[in-house]
């Protein structure tokens, strides 16, 4: 599959207010992920999804006293590994856990190591929420639990699952390429409890889980939720993220709905993860 690589360079006194409000409206037509540049930032989206139009339309558009440039190029599946391996980092969350590509060597020693082939999938550890899952999953016991991950991307989550000592994981992705990554990526952490499905929420029928995590986006999570209440077990723990602080709100009216309560969340660049408490 190839994806479209999406140039939006910034002209406004506020770009970081302005990249937020962006991305926030990006995320509502389809965009996956995205890079920070020094005039604004590079959004990914499926080929196939790509509408101009849709752009053009933006809100954000309409803000007095900015103007945003928009360019777009392919980028050939056959060439991501390229582009990450040129900008890929190790991550190091809390001195507890690394994320790191099969080409990073001399890396800092953590209790949690992840190694994550960079292709296209969202979840590398780089983007706020990503990093704000493990930050919060870290803190978690895992320790014989039933897990799902919905909307795995890389498996990252299911891997650090499986590595704080989690019975049985589930993973889940609609994406055929964020699916067969996450293959590559269990394989590559001696990960033997990870099951891997292709597929939405219509998959979790007649199953129960301890601890559901759950990285998309805020109107995947609003339509999905009272499916991961109907199959979280009782005193079962659900976090979530994909979300911005402003949408915190309406996530918290649609779980207090399905029996879910707020217990706490940790935020980054107004990206949040927040974790919940079934009754």
């Amino acid at each position: 599959m190839d994806y479209i690589e999406l140039q939006c360079k910034i002209s406004s006194e506020k770009i970081q207010d302005i990249s937020e409000i962006l991305i926030a409206e990006l995320n509502e037509i389809g965009y996956e992920s995205y890079d920070e540049t020094e005039e604004g930032i590079n959004a990914y989206i499926l080929e196939k999804f790509f509408d101009l139009n849709k752009i053009k339309d933006l809100q954000v558009n309409q803000i007095q006293g900015v103007e945003i440039i928009y360019s777009h190029e392919i980028i050939k599946t056959q060439n991501w590994n390229a582009v990450w391996e040129k900008s890929f980092e190790p991550i190091l969350i809390d001195d507890k856990c690394i994320i790191r590509a099969p080409f990073h060597t001399n890396t800092p020693k953590a209790q949690y190591e992840i190694i994550i082939e960079p292709k296209m999938s969202f979840g590398t550890g780089h983007h706020e929420t990503t990093y704000l899952m493990l930050k919060t999953m870290l803190e978690i016991d895992f320790n014989e639990k039933i897990v799902l991950d919905m909307g795995c991307g890389t498996g990252v989550l299911a891997i650090l699952a499986s590595h704080k000592h989690a019975k049985k994981i589930t993973a889940i992705d609609i994406d055929e390429w964020a699916y067969n990554n996450t293959l590559e990526n269990i394989q590559k952490n001696n990960c033997t409890n990870i099951e891997v499905y292709q597929g939405d929420a219509s998959l979790l029928k007649d199953q129960k889980f301890d601890i559901i995590v759950a990285n998309i986006n805020r109107n995947i999570l609003m339509d999905d939720i009272k499916h991961y209440a109907s199959v979280l077990n009782s005193h079962g723990i659900l976090l979530l993220s994909g979300i911005y602080d402003k949408d915190m709100s309406m996530i918290r009216d649609v779980t207090s709905e399905n029996d879910l309560n707020y217990i706490s969340h940790i935020e980054k660049h107004s990206w949040v993860a927040v974790k919940f408490h079934k009754n």
